[in-house]
């Protein structure tokens, strides 16, 4: 299994919304290796990579559970903690939940993280 780096960017609220208003007027183009993934600030993103969805995500790679059942048994977490972290790591493209009959199945998408940020001057 072929694991990708995600590029995440860290750029202000009112930055990005900026870029996001000139990108849908066609004033702005991406670049293709420009990050997909944006934090709001170094802490968000480290609220999101923290050590226990570190580890979370290790478990995933380690054991491939095949429902959230059995990553609750696996990692100790309720069912209901599992499922908001892994929602909330989906949408930053770095888990993807496959939905099987009514079982919600996690793959790790993302082992490798690039960070882009900047200071920008007053």
């Amino acid at each position: 299994m072929k694991m990708k780096t995600i590029r995440v960017g860290i750029m202000p609220m009112e930055q990005y919304k900026q870029r996001t208003i000139e990108i849908a007027k066609g004033l702005y183009k991406p670049k293709k290796d420009e990050p997909k993934v944006w934090f709001e600030s170094v802490k968000s993103m480290a609220q999101i990579l923290s050590n226990e969805n570190q580890d979370l995500l290790q478990v995933i790679l380690d054991n491939n559970p095949q429902s959230l059942k059995e990553l609750e048994e696996l990692t100790g977490r309720a069912k209901s903690n599992l499922s908001r972290t892994l929602k909330t790591l989906e949408r930053y493209g770095i888990v993807e939940l496959h939905k099987q009959k009514n079982t919600l199945i996690p793959e790790v998408k993302a082992t490798h993280f690039q960070v882009e940020f900047g200071l920008v001057a007053a």
